[in-house]
């Protein structure tokens, strides 16, 4: 693909082979330039602090599991608190935020003003809000997970976490397994629709973010114990399928004899079968036939649409492979037998009106409606999705639809949702489970600012792109001699792992619901927000643990963990929020907090390091400890984004 060939520069990053050695990290590894904030919470002015406290709450349940995320722990000791404080006052739901200034604490407790609001003028003992929170942090149970409280402003509780129970709690996730940091989300199955490419045409750039968002979602879910049925949604019915099957008839005469037809480009076949149907009428005449014998159910007809599916399905398989990607293939032939009885549903229930020789249901708020029948008698995008949605609902018993597509389809959604709550299939309120949810994203930009394109102005292929990725880290690796030092079988799988990892985390990174421009020269480089620099970062972690030459798997049963440094206790705490943000990412369907959250991590690692030696130090063991743990994390985070770390640069 000479369109995309630029120049590149890598840095010496390699070998994807598990953690055993490496070279110790170099005293070029600087802390990041770039500081993304990712612990978000409400902004508010603090007014000056007043201590309440600074005893340390005493130890409670130390040999109990901890259960939820860090965030869900608090909560928890401030809803016995409020029920203690204010026994009067039913449904009062903790509200426990992180901090925007760490210099107030770790994270706060935003109960007391709204308290105060309910009480005042109601003959209460208290004088305002800051009494308030005197009074929730008074009557908080005794638990080693904090290790002061103070009120600032009005009632704001700023809740400092104890040190020994952060590297506690590290520690025990070393030794139980990071999946017991799994989130705990209210739903048990979920479906994940996404990547849905249309059969005889090739994946372009356009279904990269739908196959990676996607992804990513799901691998978040499944990691949150939610079960997901991962459905690519296939266009495999409809008008164009008669003009693809006589096309074939007419470009292979004998396709019926054995083997599948050689159709080659399957793209350059549907633009000359289309091309052939805009200026033939007689071709037009045979297709037009040929949809009907082929949604009759012809034994010909359907097995020559088979077979252009499967030609269709093998390529898109190509695509999946290189991204690492695994999806059901439920199509929109799979549900096409049921949409009568889901339109005989919705009739029932009297939404279907008749309009303009179409079947329709309005939308309040809508100025066109939902067209569920075309005047032909034709189904179309919408009775299939509503029949989707119903057997999802009722067969597959899904408590979550999510939706992966363009931003442009949002009113479709919008209005399909709509027609789905008036039938009673889904609740009205958009809290309430069942639900369903449209994941809309911004297109792929080029450096003129508009949709990426070749230079010819042809879409770009998916797997052309992909391969560009690959082959450019490849020539990187072998400029620096990489050939000569690993196998080929290595070279490739680094220029792979790095490639693709490098294409996914550049679009994940950014909201999805913006646009971004797509730069090789960017997402490859090795300083910055990239998966470059995350691999990097990872890999030179554990040359840290393989420099020093003790086992590691050892030092988790016999080594303690002390984070008495300002920096290790910023690194511990930052590991803690791991199963919150992944919580928030799966709750907002929104991969890049994700990625914020992994860059933020490598920032507090440099800085750790930077500030703390760790081979050779007293605090040799607890600091390897703590390396590990960071590059566990890591791990993690790379497995929900779909990328494949390496382990020796």
């Amino acid at each position: 693909m000479s369109s995309f060939t630029l120049s590149l520069k890598l840095p010496p990053l390699l070998s994807l082979s598990p953690p055993p050695s490496a070279q110790l990290l170099n005293s070029n590894f600087s802390p990041l330039s770039l500081n993304t904030r990712i612990l978000r919470a409400t902004s508010r002015r603090f007014f000056g602090a007043v201590e309440v406290s600074s005893r340390i709450i005493s130890t409670m349940e130390t040999d109990k599991e901890s259960i939820g995320s860090l965030k869900q722990q608090l909560a928890k000791l401030f809803e016995e608190s409020l029920r203690a404080a204010f026994p009067d006052i039913s449904d009062v739901q903790p509200l426990v935020a992180i901090c925007n200034d760490t210099k107030n604490g770790d994270y706060q407790c935003n109960n007391a003003m709204s308290l105060w609001n309910k009480i005042k003028g109601k003959g209460t003992q208290f004088k305002g809000p800051q009494p308030v929170g005197k009074a929730i942090v008074e009557n908080l149970p005794a638990s080693d997970m904090i290790e002061n409280c103070s009120i600032a402003g009005p009632g704001f509780i700023n809740i400092v976490l104890a040190r020994q129970w952060i590297a506690k709690s590290v520690q025990k996730m070393l030794i139980d397994g990071i999946e017991t940091w799994a989130p705990k989300l209210p739903v048990k199955r979920t479906v994940v629709d996404f990547s849905s490419p249309n059969i005889a045409k090739e994946m372009h750039v356009g279904h990269l973010r739908s196959t990676i968002i996607g992804d990513t979602l799901a691998r978040m879910l499944e990691f949150s114990n939610v079960e997901v049925l991962r459905r690519n949604h296939v266009g495999d019915w409809g008008t164009q399928f008669g003009m693809l099957i006589e096309f074939l008839f007419e470009k292979f005469p004998n396709w019926e004899a054995g083997s599948t037809p050689a159709i080659g480009d399957l793209e350059a076949f549907y633009k000359a079968s289309k091309q052939r149907f805009d200026s033939d009428p007689d071709f037009k005449e045979r297709a037009q036939k040929a949809v009907v014998s082929l949604q009759g159910g012809d034994e010909k007809y359907r097995k020559a649409w088979a077979q252009i599916c499967e030609i269709s399905r093998k390529e898109f398989q190509k695509v999946y492979e290189r991204l690492g990607v695994h999806l059901e293939e439920k199509g929109e032939s799979f549900y096409n037998p049921y949409i009568p009885k889901a339109l005989e549903l919705l009739n029932e229930k009297g939404l279907i009106e008749e309009s303009e020789g179409a079947r329709v249901i309005f939308i309040e708020g809508k100025k066109i409606p939902l067209i569920v029948v075309k005047r032909d008698g034709g189904f179309n995008y919408a009775s299939t999705d509503l029949t989707a949605l119903w057997y999802r609902l009722n067969e597959e018993k899904a408590d979550w639809m999510i939706y992966v597509t363009d931003v442009g389809q949002r009113e479709h959604f919008e209005m399909f949702f709509s027609a789905a709550k008036r039938a009673g299939w889904l609740p009205s309120n958009e809290n309430d489970y069942p639900k369903a949810s449209h994941v809309g994203f911004g297109l792929v930009l080029g450096e003129d600012g508009k949709r990426f394109r070749t230079r010819s102005t042809e879409v770009v292929k998916l797997v052309d792109l992909l391969d560009e990725a690959k082959s450019r880290c490849k020539l990187a690796l072998e400029e620096r001699g990489k050939a000569k030092e690993w196998t080929a079988e290595e070279l490739d799988q680094t220029a792979e792992a790095v490639g693709y990892g490098a294409v996914k985390y550049a679009d994940l990174k950014n909201n999805r619901l913006t646009n971004y421009t797509f730069n090789f020269d960017q997402m490859l480089s090795d300083k910055g927000n990239t998966a470059v620099y995350l691999l990097y970062a990872h890999a030179r972690i554990c040359s840290i643990i393989r420099k020093s030459g003790r086992d590691i798997e050892e030092l988790k049963k016999s080594g303690a963990m002390d984070l008495a440094h300002q920096d290790e206790r910023m690194l511990g705490l930052h590991l803690l929020q791991f199963p919150e943000i992944v919580e928030e990412a799966c709750t907002n369907l929104l991969p890049n907090l994700l990625c914020e959250y992994l860059y933020k991590l490598s920032e507090d690692f440099t800085k750790f390091y930077t500030n703390c030696q760790v081979v050779g130090s007293a605090e040799e063991t607890s600091r390897l400890l703590l390396c590990e743990a960071t590059a566990l994390v890591m791990r993690k985070c790379f497995h929900l984004l779909g990328i494949t770390p390496v382990y020796k640069i």
